[in-house]
């Protein structure tokens, strides 16, 4: 299914920490369904993988620290890095899903529905929860699996990790891309670098 706003172009919205904590608050519940959903929204958020990516994990996929991706964008594979708070959420429903009877060969992610359990989520049910979710939550901004990569990748700024780093985090081609591509979405850390070295030149 068509997303209805494909082909348009938003700002990037970034989420702050306070708002990620109220969006996985929003999932409430220790059943499947809630259980699941906070692991999925903690993985977009905590990898900063694409929606497709996240949604064709299968557990094979989830190594110690991270998640390999088999089919990125291009085809291509690699292994990403995954925050710790996400991986908790993650074990989690790994451990629930277990007792429901899946096993390695269903997507991580799959249907817990009765008569769809074990089938593969659509990327369309996620861009209907996070906007659920976000509203539930009380946050103003555009929330959506790409606002959460955004986010993924304002955090590894912020924490100063090396540019050539985010670039094999986010799956980019280049670093160069990374760099056009965070400027839109981490400006505040680009701007604060410029005014403390222009505040170094006063006097």
């Amino acid at each position: 299914m068509t997303p209805a706003n494909a082909g348009r172009k938003y700002p990037a919205e970034v989420l702050t920490a306070e708002e990620v904590d109220d969006l996985l608050g929003a999932i409430t519940g220790r059943g499947p369904l809630a259980v699941r959903n906070r692991a999925l929204v903690a993985v977009l958020w905590g990898s900063g993988l694409r929606i497709s990516e996240a949604l064709d994990l299968h557990p094979r996929d989830v190594v110690t620290g991270g998640l390999r991706v088999r089919h990125g964008k291009g085809d291509k594979a690699r292994i990403v890095g995954l925050h710790p708070r996400a991986s908790v959420l993650l074990s989690a429903w790994l451990e629930k899903r277990a007792t429901l009877g899946l096993n390695g060969r269903q997507p991580v992610f799959c249907s817990v529905a009765s008569g769809s359990k074990g089938r593969a989520i659509d990327p369309s049910y996620v861009r209907r929860l996070l906007p659920k979710l976000a509203l539930k939550a009380g946050i103003d901004k555009r929330v959506h699996a790409h606002g959460l990569r955004h986010t993924h990748a304002s955090d590894l700024v912020a924490q100063r990790v090396a540019l050539h780093l985010i670039t094999g985090q986010l799956l980019h081609t280049a670093t160069a891309t990374t760099d056009t591509y965070l400027a839109k979405v981490a400006p505040a850390e680009r701007l604060a670098a410029l005014h403390a070295a222009w505040g170094s030149e006063e006097g």
